[in-house]
């Protein structure tokens, strides 16, 4: 392959992950046309696409971007990218690995990187997606906010309803007087 159709593909992985921040490294060997089509169009679906690359160019082109991978680029490599978060990204692989026999034995996941550093995939499965973040986030906020409310309304709340019993007790007719 000449340097200038080499440079062309370095340019073109460029420009395909050059916002792309979240993704997982895969080995996929052995696996047929159809069952390999199969997946790709049901990770599409949701937003999950899947690209092989020659390692001595991706290692390069990810190298430029700041991304060292290591050791990862032996073997065929599959990068898969997408989804809101690498915590859904992963969740989804894992499912489609465990869901069709066919890919079982012929899949492994090499490492996935999160936000631009590599982290062990089964952390990657363990993370939380944006919204469980957000959720988590807002949680820990409205928390204290909402236990500060609660003591204070409590004890007022107490009060009025004491009161209410008091009030709607009947009255107590007027003792007859003694001696008389």
């Amino acid at each position: 392959m000449s340097k200038k159709i080499k440079q062309m593909q370095m340019d073109v992985l460029a420009k395909t992950f050059s916002g792309v921040r979240d993704l997982v490294l895969l080995s996929v060997s052995g696996v047929d046309s159809l069952t390999e089509n199969k997946v790709r169009l049901d990770l599409r679906k949701k937003n999950i696409r899947l690209h092989s690359v020659k390692n001595s160019l991706a290692r390069r082109v990810f190298g430029e971007m700041g991304l060292n991978l290591g050791d990862v680029w032996a073997g065929p490599t599959t990068l898969a990218w997408g989804g809101s978060s690498i915590a859904e990204l992963s969740r989804t692989l894992d499912d489609a690995v465990k869901k069709n026999d066919k890919l079982k034995d012929k899949v492994k996941i090499k490492t996935a990187v999160a936000e631009g550093e590599v982290v062990p995939f089964a952390k990657a499965l363990t993370m939380p997606t944006r919204v469980e973040a957000i959720a988590g986030v807002l949680s820990a906020l409205l928390g204290p906010a909402a236990s500060l409310a609660s003591q204070l309304t409590g004890p007022a709340s107490q009060l009025a309803s004491q009161i209410k019993t008091i009030s709607e007790k009947p009255a107590e007719a007027p003792a007859p007087a003694a001696g008389g």
